[in-house]
């Protein structure tokens, strides 16, 4: 019961890392294209983070700019713990990196929604900071 509970685990991590992935992916037929794709649709989320970053940053006072700058160091440290925890259940494994670019991907998404929600707020928004 418990190796079925581990192996149903492990499938559903895999199966969200591929669901992260990019189209493209869909052709991939072995492991090592399966984690090459979804490193590249990592490497797109970060890029769009690292712009909405900027974007947001612009935006913001001295003394804002660096509390954002602190937040992100420590959400980078947290995100990279979150991704090796996550991949951790199929460590060793060839499907290891593919788990660890899904989670990072989707961790990667999300704070980048986060961001831009700040870089767009109105004046008068008490939640947002400038």
């Amino acid at each position: 019961m418990r190796l079925t509970s581990l192996f149903l685990g492990v499938g559903l991590l895999v199966l969200s890392g591929v669901a992260a992935a990019s189209g493209a992916c869909d052709n991939a037929n072995t492991q090592m294209e399966l984690t090459q794709c979804t490193a590249q649709t990592y490497q797109t989320a970060d890029g769009e983070l690292n712009a909405a970053y900027q974007e947001l940053i612009s935006k913001l006072s001295q003394s804002s700019r660096d509390q954002l700058r602190a937040a992100q160091r420590a959400w980078i440290v947290f995100r990279d713990a979150e991704c090796a925890y996550e991949s951790s259940a199929v460590e060793g494994g060839s499907a290891q990196p593919m788990v660890r670019n899904g989670c990072l991907t989707a961790l990667t998404k999300q704070r980048t929604e986060r961001l831009r929600e700040h870089a767009s707020c109105e004046e008068g928004d008490l939640s947002c900071s400038r």
